[in-house]
């Protein structure tokens, strides 16, 4: 358990799919139950507290200036403007991903597939025209969110479909990544909320304390990473992950075939 929690916290917030590797690990270690999901679920949760606690400054402070600011409003409405193609299709889309797309074939071919799809966008993106969330226009923030509809596929995973879908469409890759972040938070709530909706589970003392080790091992390790991550982006692209992606993307395809 507190492998899936790592394993949670490294992967959420960079462009190398979370669900894929937990779909991965968790088939390794035959970890594949209604807990097993339940478990999956909720440890996302550490890492959606990670990137609040990170981004609380910021949150904070539109909050505060919301009533009587008008870049403080348009911050708002571009991520709800994001958030809304996620919010329709998950709800839409929710039992055919789940019981069709979520195996390690898939995953496989959305890592490779991914990974190849970052290298092309590193290499023909237009130069950056947006440098804040609060300049971003609507249709822009509008692409983005659709851009995240893809990563309902696992292995694509939503932060590589958000950062490199701005970075695309002319966001620099700081200010891609910041709106990738703060467009997890409502993201990801509401896919926990309808996984944990949608899977009812008894749960023992045992389990609830399985799911704390995963879940604090997901924050923690997630708050290094997304702190990691700013850094990172400011001074590299993001060519690295993808040829780990495909790289890890073969090695998964080669050892399916093998077993």
């Amino acid at each position: 358990m507190l492998l899936l929690g790592i394993v949670e916290g490294l992967t959420e917030f960079i462009p190398v799919s979370s669900t894929g590797h937990l779909i991965l690990v968790g088939s390794l270690i035959r970890f594949q139950s209604e807990f097993g999901t339940l478990f999956e679920v909720v440890i996302q949760l550490g890492a959606i507290l990670a990137v609040c606690l990170y981004s609380a400054p910021k949150l904070l402070s539109v909050a505060r200036a919301l009533p009587r600011d008008p870049q403080a409003r348009r911050f708002v409405v571009a991520l709800t403007v994001a958030f809304l193609p996620s919010a329709f299709f998950g709800l839409a889309l929710h039992g055919f991903i789940k019981s069709v797309l979520f195996s390690p074939a898939v995953v496989a071919v959305s890592l490779t597939l991914g990974g190849i799809a970052i290298l092309v966008i590193e290499r023909l993106a237009p130069l950056p025209r947006c440098h804040r969330i609060e300049e971003m226009p609507m249709r822009t923030a509008l692409a983005i969110g659709l851009c995240q509809v893809l990563s309902m596929i696992p292995g694509v995973s939503r932060a590589g479909a958000t950062i490199l879908g701005g970075v695309a469409l002319g966001v620099d890759r700081r200010t891609a990544t910041e709106f990738s972040f703060f467009l997890a938070i409502p993201t990801m709530l509401g896919a926990a909320a309808v996984d944990l909706w949608k899977t009812p589970a008894a749960l023992d003392r045992q389990s609830w304390t399985l799911i704390g080790i995963g879940f604090a091992a997901a924050l923690v390790v997630a708050l290094i990473v997304v702190q990691w991550f700013m850094r990172f982006v400011s001074r590299h692209g993001f060519s690295i992950f993808g040829w780990y992606r495909i790289a890890m993307g073969i090695a998964m395809a080669a050892l399916l075939i093998v077993r």
